[in-house]
């Protein structure tokens, strides 16, 4: 039976535009035919796995995800005074590794077509590969590719987040990390900002007017966020590494909870954590909670919307559980408002048993 995490959580954001869509405005989803403001799963992940969070807790474990790596690999070579035109062609060599490099006489002939998640393991092999195709004109890359791509075991964030190399299908990893797009548990409607900038220098025997006019669009509400951690996978692609996986379940917690996306902060500083928080923990189907909001938290909830959408996320999982039968597995819950758990027991529940 697998072993799953799952993890809900509720955060009010004031009016902001977190994660915009191509016209500049929030990001939307209609649900049960009304608007909801929408942070789709890419920019949240994005956001945890950059964020000061993760880089503490997961200090030596992130990987970088990147089209760079031969810009490393060169500029390394050229250190160690190998002739340009031989690292250009050393460096091309063992990008391929990663992807399929440019074409040699584009812009960029250093880059890869794609982004790849490389882990500081695989960085570091690259570079000895090189060192060793400047000592030996015959070393193949090519055949070289399992002993680098082997090393990823040790990158959390690529364990939980995947990666495809489609040259090297041998070496992907399946996500172990299920991100949903968090949305409002209520109705939204998305306004305008009209703003302007003056012109400092402007004279007053000028006209009156700004030197600039815009226009943003925001929005406020409460949000619903769920994810679902695979842990025997986690702990499959790291290796087997139990520690590791146990840090990289609590670090996950840790920034969905408390770190914003970085969307038009300097604009809106809407900055927040989240007010509360159930884990989950078991062999159970996993299911998100969004249904609850299948029809909106009203405006006149007499306890506000954040209580009212505790109280529809936990009415549904207790009718879910008692239909299916399950649901009875160890949980941890934080609720702010009433007092109950801290981030601190979430994360200790979260590294328990890994």
């Amino acid at each position: 039976m697998t072993d799953f995490l799952q993890l809900h959580f509720l955060t009010f954001y004031p009016p902001s535009n977190l994660n915009r869509d191509d016209l500049g405005r929030p990001k939307s989803a209609i649900i049960g035919g009304s608007t909801r403001l929408r942070i789709s799963s890419q920019a949240l992940k994005r956001t945890w796995r950059t964020s000061d969070v993760f880089k503490t807790t997961l200090d030596g474990h992130l990987a970088s995800r990147t089209q760079r790596i031969g810009e490393v690999i060169n500029e390394h070579l050229l250190a160690a005074q190998v002739a340009p035109e031989k690292a250009l062609k050393i460096t091309r060599e063992i990008i391929a590794v990663f992807g399929k490099p440019e074409e040699e006489k584009d812009k960029n002939p250093l880059f890869t077509k794609q982004l790849a998640f490389i882990s500081p393991e695989e960085r570091a092999a690259a570079l000895e590969l090189a060192d060793r195709m400047v000592a030996d004109a015959k070393f193949d890359a090519k055949k070289q590719a399992g002993e680098i791509l082997r090393r990823s075991d040790t990158a959390a964030d690529l364990a939980m987040f995947g990666r495809m190399l489609a040259d090297n299908p041998d070496y992907n990893r399946e996500a172990a990390v299920q991100v949903a797009h968090a949305v409002t548990t209520h109705k939204t409607t998305i306004e305008d900002d009209y703003y302007t900038a003056v012109d400092d220098l402007k004279k007053p025997s000028e006209d009156a007017g700004a030197g600039f006019l815009g226009e943003a669009g925001f929005g406020a509400g409460v949000f619903y966020l769920y994810a679902c951690i695979n842990r025997d996978l986690l702990r499959q692609n790291l290796g087997g590494d139990d520690a590791l996986a146990g840090l990289a379940c609590a670090a996950l917690v840790e920034a969905a909870a408390t770190v914003s996306p970085a969307g038009k902060q300097a604009s809106f500083a809407s900055r927040a954590r989240a007010e509360y928080i159930l884990a989950e923990r078991g062999t159970d189907q996993p299911r998100a909670l969004t249904a609850a909001f299948l029809k909106p938290v009203g405006e006149a909830e007499p306890d506000g919307m954040m209580a009212a959408s505790i109280k529809e996320l936990t009415k549904l999982r207790a009718a879910l559980a008692q239909a299916y039968g399950d649901g009875d597995g160890p949980t941890a819950e934080m609720n702010i408002h009433t007092g109950k758990g801290t981030l601190e027991d979430i994360k200790a529940f979260c590294r328990a048993g890994v």
